[in-house]
């Protein structure tokens, strides 16, 4: 299990901080593009619980990782396969999101790692609504606070 935090800074910014079954903590703060990585970070966790990742971003993180390592270039090394499908997918989501327009599940899926069905779209989709209207509705200072248990969604 782990507890994750995004304290929203009042640019709109997020620090990102997940603490681990046995307590250790991992943090980042973002100063480029700093308001974009907290929706990045939500999209992240929506994929992975959505369709029941185990090596995802907050994955790797929950199994003992820091947030550099998951670079690929940490002390770690290169990133498992799913790990780079996972971010994939993200940029895939952030994208559309950047589009202002809904793609078809076929659209979607000329360009995905791995074929999603319409319903699994529609499932990322609205959980990723869910949190970002949360993350919209935190005041500077706050802490959007979310839990996240590695492959426990509907894979």
């Amino acid at each position: 299990m782990l507890k994750i935090e995004i304290v929203k800074q009042p640019d709109g910014a997020g620090v990102l901080r997940c603490t681990r079954h046995d307590g250790s903590v991992t943090w980042q703060k973002q100063t480029k593009h700093a308001a974009h990585f907290a929706l990045h970070d939500l999209t992240h966790y929506a994929i992975e619980t959505s369709l029941g990742y185990r090596q995802g971003f907050f994955g790797l993180i929950a199994a003992g990782w820091d947030i550099e390592d998951t670079t690929g270039k940490g002390k770690r090394g290169a990133l498992p396969g799913e790990a780079i499908e996972v971010e994939r997918m993200v940029g895939l989501f952030d994208s559309e999101r950047g589009a202002g327009a809904l793609w078809s599940p076929e659209e979607f899926n000329q360009h995905a790692p791995r074929a999603l069905s319409q319903e699994q779209i529609r499932g990322v989709r609205a959980l990723r609504s869910a949190l970002f209207q949360q993350w919209f509705a935190t005041e500077a200072g706050q802490t959007l606070e979310l839990t996240f248990a590695p492959g426990v969604g509907a894979a």
